[in-house]
């Protein structure tokens, strides 16, 4: 029987028919990606995919090349939710069928609390309203081709470390206006087919196991009838969870939710059997929702499959360049005319390197990749000399290895031989299966292993360093482990991280920090490079090791050069160029999930080296890349500054066509950049101090914060510079239609491009409560925004329509949402601070309400 015909089957019958093992057997996952299929009533396994910024598939570890899109934060820049509505349906949806995967785990809506937040660059905004309305366009594009979207992390998963136990500690108003608003946008206009609960601990109680939450307000207020499930690992009780609401326990790997367990709770009366059904009810109406929507993938052969057409690279170039954000254009430097550069300087550690996402579940192995050099250079006349200098290393660990190790036969990467250990130290020299690895950042907790391998195994991995350039002397090695590793070059070892280790954060926390060391290289020649790697821990400060764990190995390296010699490179070739252009920012080490971040400097000498170079030539464009805010003390001194995120395969491209004028840039922030870090809402309380997270700033988050206490941004919320210039006017709001809850008003003004080229304008709508509240409100606060494209010349009037929304906030004595009576004043914006004019209109008499 076709596993689609499960979109038919009468589910009351189908639950009523299940045996209690069945039953509880739909509790959790089978593996890492998969839920379980009961053939016996023709239920099929679905299979979820880790998102936001493209579908990995089922492996970490040597998986399926995979289109890359911007990250979130640059998917929030676009203001353009017809745009992202495209991204869902063409890109999601499409790569989730040729991964066989029925559900993308994405989108995350967690607010920018901090940009300190290491998968900051994961979600949308610091703004409630923006996260919501892109997220829905993003979930329903997805849904539309009948792809599950499972939104998450529910709810206030804002910081990574600490992140399974700490306690976010927040005032009810806080979490309905902010930290729950995009939730709750996206449950209203796109309906999400999955919630994924945050690991975290809200006021006390975890999430997984928070009755008020899953079926107070997801369920009982807001009447979802999404499936819930767990982040990875993610729950941390039996019978709690399951009462509280939370259907489906991932992954699949005997933990918690066991035959054993679950009907050892029903017999003690913990657990009703009639729970254990609805909560398998749950899971079978995404199955089912899944076998309707695309019935092909469930009867398919489950193969995971890449494929890149030229429309869907050029829709990803168009996307990547519309979230890119011109931040300044002294003198109109930008855009560049490639036909008048007879001298290029392209500088800056990011420069060649692979840049394309942050770190952890969002990850994935990209199907090719443009470098901004390879873009920038590709945009230049064939007679333009280019000029490179790295100028600063950017790196936290050493860049891998894939195009610098081959096999023996030539390929990139290792040769890999999988071994028994005889005992803890020692490796089994019988090899039970050789494959080729073409990558050397090896996370094996979903790798297909020998039949034969035990408890306790190892790896041998083998390959040679290519032949360095002319002029290198030295390389240095850089390994980390999730296990215990050893590094060996023609024979000789040159890293020991096993015999003593030091903790880190790779691999998800599990992983040691980078243990490095440094061989002499001649000319011509190819050292013989062999890791030997076991998934048993070494001992470790205040752990004798012997753990076996989910294991890992990565080997990065770079030639050895010196620091003086980098910068002095480029300060020189700046000086001979008619341009130069310097390419600085983060990457996924440093920006990643299971960490946060420590500073919002840029790493190493970057800034310095931003500083020199713009020192040495007046022309100086600086791109930066980033997923969320950074802080820039050359600012002044640049006088073009672009930033461009993290952009997926298209990153070269996109960044050329803003620097060269094919694309005027329309890109507005979607959070704020602080002059410093003291700045930021939360400094003082981001971290988790035994446990807890005081979330003092409570609803003065990202620019409430700035404005309410006028404090300079380095650049505010929704700020964007075009190669043309717009002109508001003719501001009117009409008067308040609808009664209560069905109150809406209309704001209309026009919109002129009064400059010489085409370009698009986001206007922004801004609300405040009126002044006579007697509760402590915001300054204002994002409630409508409209994209338009206009050309020279042209006009167009725009209107937005505001609705309850836009006039009400959470009143913690009533339980309840409240629209006072009084005044509220409207600000059209074209960012933030840039407010362009005002309007009032009157609400007569106040108003209750809930739900949606």
């Amino acid at each position: 029987m076709p596993a689609s015909d499960f979109a038919k089957a009468d589910l009351k019958k189908v639950v009523n028919d299940l045996s209690v093992p069945e039953a509880i057997s739909l509790l959790s996952g089978v593996g890492f990606w998969h839920t379980a299929a009961v053939p016996r009533l023709g239920i099929p396994a679905i299979k979820v995919s880790d998102g936001p910024n493209g579908l990995r598939g089922n492996h970490f570890f040597m998986g399926t090349p995979a289109k890359c899109l911007p990250s979130a934060t640059a998917l929030g820049a676009t203001w353009d939710p017809e745009l992202i509505l495209e991204v869902g349906s063409r890109l999601m949806a499409g790569e989730a069928k040729l991964r066989a995967a029925s559900v993308i785990l994405a989108p995350t809506v967690n607010i920018q609390r901090s940009p300190l937040g290491g998968r900051s660059f994961e979600s949308f905004s610091e703004d409630p309203h923006l996260s919501g309305y892109i997220a829905s366009a993003y979930i329903n594009g997805i849904q539309k081709e009948g792809i599950a979207a499972c939104i998450k992390h529910f709810v206030v998963n804002d910081q990574e470390n600490d992140r399974m136990a700490l306690d976010s500690i927040l005032s009810d108003r806080a979490l309905r206006e902010i930290y729950l608003m995009p939730f709750m946008i996206a449950q209203k206009h796109a309906q999400p087919w999955a919630y994924m609960t945050a690991y975290n601990r809200l006021n006390g109680l975890h999430c997984s196991e928070n009755p008020k939450l899953i079926k107070g307000i997801l369920r009982g207020e807001w009447e979802s009838d999404a499936t819930t499930m767990s982040d990875w690992y993610g729950i941390y009780s039996l019978s709690e969870s399951i009462n509280a609401g939370l259907d489906l326990e991932m992954p699949g790997d005997d933990r918690w939710r066991t035959f054993d367990h679950v009907n050892r709770s029903i017999i003690s009366r913990k657990l009703l059997d009639r729970t254990v059904r609805e909560r398998a009810r749950n899971v079978l109406k995404l199955v089912q929702k899944c076998a309707k929507g695309a019935p092909e993938i469930l009867d398919g052969d489950g193969k995971e499959r890449t494929h890149d057409s030229k429309e869907d690279n050029a829709l990803m170039r168009k996307v990547a360049s519309q979230t890119i954000v011109l931040l300044k254009n002294e003198g109109n430097i930008l855009p560049l005319q490639a036909n008048q550069i007879k001298k290029i300087a392209i500088i800056g550690p990011n420069a060649k390197a692979r840049v394309i996402s942050g770190g952890g579940s969002a990850s994935l192995k990209c199907s090719y990749v443009v470098t901004p050099y390879d873009g920038i250079t590709s945009a230049l006349s064939k007679d333009t000399e280019v000029l490179y200098s790295e100028g600063a290393p950017a790196y936290l660990t050493l860049p891998t290895l894939e195009r610098e190790l081959v096999t023996a036969s030539g390929e990139p990467g290792f040769d890999m031989t999988w071994h028994n250990m005889t005992d803890l130290n020692t490796i089994d020299p019988k090899p039970l299966r050789t494959v080729t690895v073409d990558e050397t950042n090896i996370f094996l907790n979903d790798a297909t292993r020998p039949e034969e391998l035990q408890p306790r195994w190892a790896l041998r991995l083998h390959g040679k360093l290519r032949p360095r350039p002319e002029g290198v002397t030295q390389f240095q090695f850089g390994l980390v482990v999730a296990g215990r590793g050893k590094l060996y070059v023609d024979g000789k070892l040159v890293i020991d991280n096993w015999s003593k280790q030091r903790q880190g954060q790779a691999f998800f926390g599990s992983g040691t920090l980078e243990e490095r060391g440094i061989i002499d290289v001649k000319p011509g020649e190819s050292p013989e490079i062999v890791v030997e790697f076991s998934n048993v821990t070494g001992p470790r400060e205040g752990d004798i090791g012997g753990q076996i764990i989910q294991a890992g190995v990565r080997l990065g390296g770079t030639d050895v050069a010196d620091p003086d010699e980098l910068l002095n490179s480029a300060v020189a070739a700046a000086k001979e160029a008619d341009v130069a252009i310097v390419v600085v920012g983060l990457n996924a080490d440093w920006e990643t999930e299971g960490n946060d971040r420590t500073t919002l400097d840029l790493p190493g000498s970057s800034n310095e080296l931003v500083a020199k170079v713009a020192a040495a030539n007046k022309k100086t464009i600086v791109v930066t890349q980033s997923g969320s805010a950074i802080t820039m003390p050359w600012v002044d001194s640049v006088p073009a500054l672009v930033h461009a995120w993290y952009l997926g395969n298209e990153t070269g491209n996109a960044i050329a066509d803003i620097l060269f004028g094919k694309v005027n840039p329309s890109g507005k922030l979607s959070l704020t950049f602080p002059r410093r870090l003291e700045d930021v809402p939360s400094y003082g309380h981001f971290g988790s101090e035994n446990g807890k997270v005081r979330y003092g700033e409570d609803i003065f988050v990202g620019y409430k914060h700035y404005l309410n206490n006028k404090i300079s941004t380095l650049f505010p919320f929704g700020y964007g510079l075009s190669y043309t210039t717009f002109e508001y006017s003719s501001l009117s709001v009409s008067k308040p239609s609808g009664s209560g809850a069905d109150f809406n008003v209309t704001v209309s003004l026009k919109v002129t491009n009064t400059g010489k080229v085409a370009g698009s304008e986001t206007v922004q709508i801004y609300t405040s409560i009126p002044k006579t509240s007697p509760l402590t409100q915001v300054p204002r606060a994002l409630k409508g925004f409209k994209k338009v494209a206009l050309k020279p010349g042209e006009s167009i009037t725009v209107k937005i329509t505001l609705d309850k929304y836009a006039v009400s906030y959470w009143e913690e004595r009533i339980d309840s949402w409240l629209a006072e009576a009084g005044e509220y004043t409207v600000y059209a914006a074209a960012s933030s601070e840039d407010v362009r004019d005002t309007a009032t209109f009157v609400i007569d008499e106040e108003f209750e309400w809930n739900g949606l």
